[in-house]
């Protein structure tokens, strides 16, 4: 079963959101070829938080480990060290959607 993956870091949204299209584009068509199926980020006005889903932990490493362009972006953003969270689901037949 798949995972939730958060990222939460400290760093500039607005630094997020002038990144050029193509960097993140390219970011994105990487993810999806190795397994990502869901990726949004939200922010603060201090604060950056992504939410990724991957077919499992070690998926998301590799492509996090081998993909220098999210350091590059996260450092535009002025992020601080993120704190990766991993997620799986709970069975218990309340899903909405």
């Amino acid at each position: 079963m798949s995972v939730l993956m958060t990222l939460r870091v400290s760093g500039d949204p607005k630094a997020i959101e002038a990144t050029p299209p193509e960097v993140l584009q390219s970011v994105v068509d990487r993810a999806k070829s190795m397994g990502a199926t869901m990726h949004h980020f939200y922010g603060t006005e201090k604060e950056l938080l992504v939410i990724d889903e991957w077919p499992d932990e070690a998926t998301f490493q590799q492509f996090f480990e081998s993909t220098p362009e999210v350091k590059d972006i996260m450092d535009r953003a002025g992020a601080g060290q993120p704190e990766i969270t991993f997620w799986h689901h709970l069975d218990v037949e309340d899903d909405i959607g």
